[in-house]
């Protein structure tokens, strides 16, 4: 884990934040003696969780496309 001074924090403020989700998370201590952490926030809910588009299909024709496939290929 990295530890940068408050100054070397400020310089390259751009390469520390891309250095943090890699790591987990950057320290930054000041002169006074202070640590503060930064890390990337949690995103709530799964990566899998994914926006649906609108096809237009009702369930019964995605029943019927299926029931279609297993007779052509079962």
């Amino acid at each position: 884990m990295n530890v940068y001074t408050y100054t070397e924090a400020r310089q390259k403020l751009a390469s520390l934040l891309d250095k943090a989700p890699r790591e987990g998370e950057v320290l930054i201590k000041r002169r006074d003696g202070q640590v503060f952490v930064v890390r990337p926030q949690t995103r709530p809910g799964s990566p899998l969780d994914i926006e649906g588009i609108d096809l237009d299909v009702t369930a019964s024709e995605i029943v019927a496309f299926i029931q279609e496939g297993r007779r052509a290929f079962g």
